[in-house]
């Protein structure tokens, strides 16, 4: 089990959209779930957009500033979670954000025990995406990337949204400290390539979503699916994505394991026979 942040910048990069598609093919083995946070101080966006305003914002984060104060945190959070399942199964949920970004002074001191909560309820078999939009890694809510297995900056290819990336990058590196993975998620729209931004930015591009946005659509506002939308391609990178942060975390968590002891005591060196 895993969190991932995903964090934006300036140029609509489109981060809510990409923990979408992320929540939707997050690869699950039986009895696992995924839960996706929107914690971007300015607001969410799932409830009046992907969900078209079905729900109502009785349920999302302002409710657990409340619960905190009555040390009622974790109760409260599985009670705030919305299923996006069109049968019901309760394995990809939603926690919706903030309606009114003028809630966020309330939440300053519950991104810390929220953060623990995340890093906690792998026990329960569930992964976290977390939704930082373009300001939710700094500040009083960084705490939530900073205790993330891995930190994703969403970025489009485009001059204007790489050189916001690469600002947030190199903040994000400072304050990570090397014990969090960080990568970018590259929207495919511009004319700068994997390589380029690779290479140019000074990080890896962990995974590459395709611009299209009458497939976003269908994530970013409710929009009605096109035919064949979950074979089409924007889903079909999301799957791969999925695999690839989830390949990322495993690769992070080994290098920070401790060394297993042979025998004697003697520690043992990957690849030694």
């Amino acid at each position: 089990m895993a969190v991932i942040a995903l964090a934006g910048g300036l140029g609509a990069p489109g981060v809510t959209t990409s923990a979408m598609a992320l929540l939707m093919t997050w690869p699950m083995p039986p009895g696992h779930r995924v839960v996706l946070a929107e914690a971007d101080p300015d607001g969410g966006a799932i409830l009046p957009g992907a969900l078209q305003g079905t729900l109502d914002n009785s349920r999302g984060l302002r409710n657990l500033a409340v619960a905190s104060r009555q040390g009622q945190l974790t109760e409260a959070f599985w009670r705030q979670l919305v299923d996006i399942t069109d049968a019901g199964t309760r394995d990809r949920l939603v926690l919706p954000g903030l309606y009114d970004p003028a809630h966020a002074s309330a939440m300053e001191p519950v991104w810390r025990p929220l953060a623990r909560l995340f890093a906690g309820i792998e026990a329960h078999q569930h992964d976290v995406i977390v939704d930082l939009g373009r300001r939710g890694a700094f500040g009083p809510s960084a705490v939530l990337a900073q205790k993330a297995d891995a930190v994703l900056v969403v970025a489009r290819g485009t001059l204007r949204s790489l050189q916001s990336a690469q600002v947030r990058l190199e903040v994000l590196r400072e304050a990570l400290g090397g014990t969090t993975e960080l990568g970018i998620l590259l929207i495919g729209d511009g004319p700068f390539s994997k390589e380029e931004v690779r290479k140019n930015l000074g990080c890896q591009v962990t995974a590459v979503l395709p611009w299209r946005p009458k497939e976003a659509a269908v994530l970013s506002d409710g929009a009605e699916q096109p035919r064949r939308f979950e074979s089409g391609e924007l889903m079909r990178s999301a799957r791969s994505a999925a695999v690839r942060i989830q390949e990322l975390v495993a690769i992070r968590r080994s290098r920070l394991a401790p060394p297993t002891s042979g025998p004697g005591g003697a520690p043992v060196v990957a690849g030694a026979r």
